[in-house]
């Protein structure tokens, strides 16, 4: 057998080969073993157990080859609340807990004296955005939809899950919304966004849902998509966000200012600077 801080060491060096980040060694094995790194840095030169080194190595094995950690152990982790992640969802990512952090402040900014306040997720996937806003704000009633029955299947589970209540819609952007007649507060939509021709990484395309990933030519179709039909969910006040990527900046301004021209709208830097986030204003 061999201790942790080898096992550990050895992986680290070939994830370096892989050119796969080597924090996911320890953070693999934190998830595996349901401790805490301090506990684990404190036993690091213990043996590790025969069926624990068996299932780590099966693991490393997967993630070495590309396979995103979350699809290895099925699931991730969403601002403190375990989503399941699988082929069928986009796995997740840090930039749409903050995301998650600014509609809620909004939310409180616009509507505290609501009572309720109607929520709407498009494109909701594995219902991460949805069920987190719901967790975190009480006066919500989420609705969610996505195109994708599949998704819905998934992101129902997580809803169950995290003993929250969403009413999944299956359809294809905003026209579950519209059928059902719903008038809106806030909608909330991480749509793909990434162009068409862009090259991704290998663990990305061939482990993740395309359907979730490439938004058209130049990555603003769904956008294009919702600001065209929002006013028919949206009430008179509201606010409608959205991720966006980095580097849309001045092509959603454009868009925004061409099909929403009575809005107001800002787009807000994540914690690394850059412009992943836009939010539009109606009567706000």
């Amino acid at each position: 057998m061999s201790t942790f801080a080898k096992t550990i060491k050895q992986y680290e060096r070939e994830c370096e080969k892989q050119d796969i980040p080597t924090e996911t060694v320890l953070a693999y094995l934190v998830e595996l073993t349901q401790r805490d790194r301090y506990d684990l840095f404190m036993h690091i030169d213990d043996e590790i157990p025969d069926d624990l080194a068996s299932e780590f190595h099966a693991g490393m094995d997967r993630i070495l080859h590309q396979e995103p950690m979350a699809h290895v152990l099925g699931y991730s982790w969403f601002y403190g609340y375990k989503m399941i992640v699988n082929e069928d969802v986009l796995i997740p990512r840090s930039e749409t807990e903050e995301l998650c952090a600014q509609i809620l402040a909004r939310i409180d900014e616009h509507f505290s004296n609501q009572a309720t306040i109607e929520c709407a997720d498009v494109g909701t996937g594995s219902g991460a955005i949805a069920i987190t806003v719901a967790k975190e704000e009480k006066k919500v009633r989420m609705h969610a939809t996505d195109i994708s029955e599949e998704a819905l299947v998934t992101a129902r589970k997580n809803a169950e899950n995290n003993e929250v209540s969403v009413e999944f819609k299956a359809g294809d952007m905003l026209q579950p919304l519209i059928d059902g007649g719903l008038k809106l507060d806030v909608l909330i939509s991480n749509p793909p966004y990434i162009p068409q021709d862009e090259k991704m990484e290998t663990s990305v395309v061939d482990f993740e849902p395309h359907v979730a990933l490439f938004g058209g030519q130049d990555g603003l179709k769904f956008y294009r998509m919702i600001f065209k039909d929002c006013r028919k969910v949206l009430k008179d006040k509201a606010f409608m966000a959205f991720e966006m990527g980095w580097d849309q900046r001045e092509r959603m301004s454009q868009l925004v200012k061409e099909m929403l021209p009575e809005a107001r709208y800002e787009i807000i830097k994540d914690m690394n600077g850059k412009d992943r986030m836009l939010f539009v204003y109606f009567n706000c």
